[in-house]
């Protein structure tokens, strides 16, 4: 067997990250009434919370802003976007958010069934990019602590996804190499790049065939496919 460690990433990977936010901002949406406030519906709160959300995830990845401003000004911004220009409104939603988003618990098709296929055979890690107190909390709801034996958070290390020295803080607490390893994730610049550089094998988790993965050692459309490589 060439493998004997299998590295994870969570969002967007496991964690059906897409599902689980929606359904917390429509949540807050009906909570804190912004129907009465002016916003015509939730789909169009959520079609401009999205890429503002985006826009700021860059910035904190490139070290723009801060995880504080991250979080409060995402909701500010797109508040702005409605002509609502109230920032004690953006910080309820924004901590309201924290604590709705993490416990939704929707997985990707699959997943459960492929991390007890794994389980058996491999020793299953995460390595994921994100806040350590948010993340904990997702791991845990959605009832996936069991299958990992080690769990590496950004937050937690002090580097992230795609710099190599997360992969290599991963591999050593794993006590194995990068050739006894393979990183499956669904973002081909941090999870592919990323482990590329740390001399890892990949598996590309590309659901919405959002681009194509070039020299990758796979690509995949669903979870599932992951026991016919593995």
């Amino acid at each position: 067997m060439k493998y004997k460690h299998i590295f994870f990433d969570l969002d967007h990977t496991l964690w059906d990250f897409a599902t689980n936010s929606a359904l917390a901002l429509r949540r807050i949406f009906d909570e804190q009434g912004l129907a009465e406030r002016g916003v015509e519906s939730f789909e169009k709160f959520h079609l401009k919370y999205v890429p503002i959300n985006d826009r700021y995830w860059a910035r904190y990845h490139n070290g723009g802003v801060t995880k504080e401003k991250l979080r409060h000004g995402r909701f500010y911004d797109t508040l702005r976007e409605f002509n609502i220009n109230d920032a004690a409104l953006a910080e309820v939603m924004a901590e309201s958010y924290l604590t709705i988003s993490p416990k939704m618990t929707a997985l990707f098709p699959d997943a459960v069934e492929v991390l007890k296929y794994l389980q058996g055979k491999y020793k299953l890690h995460l390595i994921t990019n994100g806040f350590a107190e948010v993340q904990w909390i997702k791991i845990e709801n959605s009832g996936l602590r069991p299958f990992f034996e080690h769990i590496i958070i950004s937050e937690e290390v002090g580097t992230q996804k795609p710099d190599k020295a997360i992969f290599e803080i991963a591999m050593d607490r794993a006590a194995t190499h990068a050739n006894e390893c393979i990183m499956i994730g669904d973002n081909y610049n941090t999870d592919i790049v990323g482990a590329q550089n740390a001399g890892m094998d990949q598996v590309f988790f590309n659901p919405l065939k959002n681009r194509k993965g070039h020299a990758v050692t796979h690509e995949i459309r669903e979870l599932k496919e992951l026991m016919g490589i593995l």
